[in-house]
């Protein structure tokens, strides 16, 4: 009996002492993040632990748990342009902090860093590319104008030990009076191309026109020319002409059609008359 309550206190002091091993000594760094270990003799150590399971000597070491995935923040900024209009921009920038500076970032800028960072480094940059450019600028070179927001910040942020993985402009929202202005502008631009739209239309028309009369023109003198040289045979083949296209309308009617004429005449307007 004795025996066995040895071995129950031997097995539960054994059980406490893993517990405490486990709870004080262990520590576990998830995937996405790095440990920073500050040791209260020492101070904090130049490496991080990458994930997994890590261990600490109880009371003198606590790791610092920090996440090293990008994150995204939006930055908004009302400042000037060059010709000024004030804007409304909405910048979205991903960072991450540099693995292998975890423990400078820690001890300059603390857990927050990207707090205490980005939001007045963006501000500061965006007032000072928007001002080289005109409120019309933003629209028509907004590729050009977030490239150079982009790389002047990466630039700045490199400085604190910040990786900016993409920078980009989202809004532009400028003024009431400058939103007038564009619209006033767009409306006198479209009703201008309506203006051009008429004037080459009634060009068009002009020069139809005066092709059309130059071939009645023509059409009329070589009337007049074969009248001319064949006397009346040009105006008896036009009114055989006329005739035939009377009897087949007349023949597709529906009723019996009579033409006035003495018995025994042709009905289909005399084309069997010999010409006078």
């Amino acid at each position: 009996m004795d025996r066995l309550l040895g071995g129950v206190a031997r097995l539960g002091m054994g059980v406490a002492g893993v517990s405490f091993i486990g709870g004080n000594c262990l520590y576990n760094v998830e995937g996405g993040h790095r440990a920073v270990i500050f040791d209260q003799i020492r101070g904090v150590l130049p490496k991080a632990v990458s994930e997994g399971t890590g261990v600490k000597i109880p009371i003198i070491q606590t790791p610092i748990i920090i996440d090293v995935r990008s994150r995204p923040r939006e930055i908004r900024s009302v400042t000037g342009t060059k010709d000024l209009q004030m804007v409304n921009i909405y910048l979205r920038v991903l960072s991450r902090p540099r693995e292998e500076k975890l423990a400078r970032i820690y001890q300059t800028l603390g857990t927050n860093f990207d707090d205490r960072v980005l939001p007045s480094l963006g501000n500061e940059v965006l007032k000072s590319v928007v001002a080289q450019y005109n409120a019309d600028q933003l629209l028509s070179m907004r590729e050009q104008i977030s490239r150079q927001i982009r790389e002047t910040l990466t630039k700045r942020a490199a400085a604190f030990d910040l990786v900016l993985d993409d920078v980009s402009i989202t809004h532009l929202v400028f003024g009431k009076e400058f939103t007038n202005a564009i619209e006033q502008k767009q409306v006198a631009q479209q009703e201008a191309e309506r203006q051009t739209y008429v004037v080459a239309k009634a060009e068009q028309e002009k020069k139809a026109a005066v092709i059309r009369a130059e071939g009645e023109a023509e059409a009329a003198l070589l009337i007049s020319k074969a009248l001319e040289e064949s006397g009346s045979g040009l105006i008896e083949v036009r009114r055989i002409d006329a005739a035939r296209e009377v009897a087949d309308t007349l023949s597709k009617s529906r009723g019996l059609t009579y033409l006035p004429g003495g018995g025994g005449q042709n009905m289909l307007l005399g084309l069997n008359q010999p010409s006078s």
